[in-house]
C-alpha cells in the first residue's frame, strides 16, 4: 500500500473526504481502536459450564423421579396381585399376603 492510498480494510469507517483533506492539508489521522483484554472472562465463558451442569442435575433429578414413579408402581402391582390371589398355601404351609379392608 502506497503512502497516499486510502486506508481500505485497515480503518474502512474513516470517510474519504476526511482522508482526502488530511492527505491534502498534512494533518496526520489519528484513528482509535478499542483495545481488547484477551486474559478477560467472558459470560459465555461463565454461562457455559453452569448450564451443562445444571442439565446434568436436572437429568438426574429426573431419573431419580422416573426410578420412584416405577417402583411405586410395582409396589401397587404387587399389592393388586397379592389380593386378588387370596391366600397361598405351599406344603401345609397357608400365607395371606395381603389383608382386604
Amino acid at each position: 500500500m502506497a503512502h497516499n492510498d486510502p486506508p481500505g480494510i485497515i480503518a474502512p469507517h474513516i470517510p474519504a473526504d476526511a482522508w482526502n483533506r488530511a492527505q491534502a492539508t498534512g494533518q496526520p489521522v489519528v484513528i482509535v481502536a478499542a483495545a481488547t483484554n484477551e486474559n478477560a472472562i467472558t459470560l459465555r465463558r461463565i454461562v457455559v459450564p453452569f448450564a451443562i451442569a445444571g442439565a446434568a442435575v436436572l437429568g438426574g433429578w429426573g431419573l431419580v423421579t422416573a426410578l420412584c414413579f416405577l417402583l411405586d408402581a410395582a409396589a401397587h402391582t404387587a399389592t393388586v396381585v397379592a389380593g386378588a390371589a387370596g391366600p397361598i398355601g405351599i406344603g401345609g404351609v397357608t400365607l395371606k399376603l395381603a389383608r382386604k379392608h
